[in-house]
């Protein structure tokens, strides 16, 4: 299969990328200066910016152009998970533009779950922060295996070359320690656009490409479609006496005629046609496409269910063992309930057992015999649901093997599933 299925022009299928840095370290703006220099955006967004800056008699702000709410501008910081498009004269990307400041962890595991390839930013001036070190841990938590790591700011330190290989050697162990290896270590100045789209005159010392070079040179993410299909129900429309089940397809490759159990249910039906919105209908719809699917005979499934070949059903269970990375800033009990929401499912579950607790940012074990997780702690627990959860075990199929909870509807945590586990007691 051609990479055609990511070139659609919504961006629905683009790669999907997602910017992660410390507050101030220049996340917003080297988002924002892609944007520009990439012509991305519309010339009448940059007008406007210029006007409220010159309004406000400060320098133009690339940052600008993503914030959307007049209160982030006013506060300096980007509070909430943003989506915009942009392209190269290669490919489409969709970035994902997730917050650093310590507060928004949440809105940042939000973005980083549907990543394909992650952004790490470093300060060259302020160097290694403990945030630093605690988004690479959940960036391994969440399984995103393309990495890049962007020392930005590079002016600030008058472009040298010692500053940004001290921060390489240092920031290179830490990721060693959680077994992620970056595909590259690039400094740049965002602001000024120094090695961002073209390579940098004032850093001769640096060897490789630029940003958008390298990022263009990494491979198309290999796509899902050769694991077993996985389609969770988004909604069911009605259409005349026609049910058409709208979802995305997770992973595998769906085709007319084949025979799926939807779970947990188990209610069956063969497909008779698979439709899109504005476009012929298809014969077969492969992993990131969004899809209406129409069954041979009319069967009553809800939302939450996931659609699976009767050769390769995914997991059901009330009991699963995980790992997690807690947000919340009351901590997390044993015997505390959350909503676990993995792809369309919404459940309500409690903290059946705290196995270990690890901290985030050194990953010493903190305890083994806990019976609480603090707010920035990864832990390994076992969680019971109210009633059963569709599921694979992360390393087997992504997708449907990582999920967040939530509390008092706020996302407090995210995490992987690994695998079943005897049930210890009831919700």
């Amino acid at each position: 299969m051609t990479d055609d299925r990511r070139q659609t022009t919504d961006g629905n299928d683009a790669i999907r990328i997602v910017f992660v840095g410390h507050v101030d370290h220049g996340k917003s703006t080297l988002v924002g200066r892609l944007l520009a220099d990439t012509d991305s955006v519309e010339p009448a967004r940059i007008k406007n910016v210029e006007a409220i800056c010159a309004e406000r008699r400060m320098k133009f702000e690339y940052a600008f152009l993503l914030d959307a709410l007049e209160e982030e501008q006013d506060q300096g910081i980007t509070i909430d998970v943003s989506q915009v498009i942009f392209k190269s004269k290669k490919r489409q990307y969709r970035i994902i533009d997730a917050p650093g400041h310590k507060e928004f962890l949440k809105n940042m595991i939000s973005g980083a779950s549907t990543a394909d390839i992650a952004i790490l930013l470093i300060d060259a001036e302020e160097g290694l922060r403990e945030q630093s070190k605690r988004h690479a841990t959940i960036l391994s938590l969440l399984g995103i295996k393309t990495i890049l790591i962007v020392v930005n700011k590079m002016d600030l330190v008058d472009y040298n070359q010692k500053v940004f290989e001290n921060i390489r050697s240092e920031y290179g162990k830490h990721l060693a320690s959680l077994k992620i290896t970056p595909k590259a270590f690039i400094p740049l100045a965002a602001y000024f656009g120094e090695n961002l789209v073209k390579k940098s005159q004032k850093m001769p010392w640096y060897s490789g490409k630029s940003f958008l070079e390298i990022l263009d040179d990494l491979e198309t993410p290999h796509s899902s479609e050769d694991k077993p299909l996985r389609f969770p129900l988004q909604d069911v429309y009605k259409f005349d006496k026609q049910r058409i089940l709208a979802g995305r397809v997770e992973s595998g490759v769906m085709s007319v005629g084949d025979e799926i159990v939807f779970l947990p249910s188990r209610k069956t039906g063969r497909v008779r046609s698979i439709e899109k919105w504005h476009a012929p209908v298809e014969t077969k719809a492969s992993a990131g496409e969004s899809i209406g699917l129409v069954l041979e005979e009319q069967i009553f499934v809800e939302r939450g269910e996931i659609a699976c070949p009767l050769s390769k059903e995914a997991s059901v269970s009330n009991s699963v063992l995980a790992n997690i990375f807690w947000m919340g800033n009351k901590h997390l009990e044993k015997g505390a309930k959350c909503v676990l929401k993995l792809t369309t499912q919404e459940i309500e579950c409690v903290v059946d057992s705290i196995l270990k607790v690890i901290n985030s940012s050194t990953l010493d074990e903190i305890s083994k015999t806990a019976r609480e997780v603090a707010k920035n702690e990864v832990a390994e627990v076992i969680l019971v649901t109210k009633k059963p959860v569709v599921f694979d075990p992360f390393e087997e199929i992504t997708e449907t093997g990582r999920f967040v909870l939530v509390e008092d509807r706020q996302v407090r945590g995210g995490g992987i599933l690994l695998k079943s586990v005897e049930r210890f007691s009831a919700i």
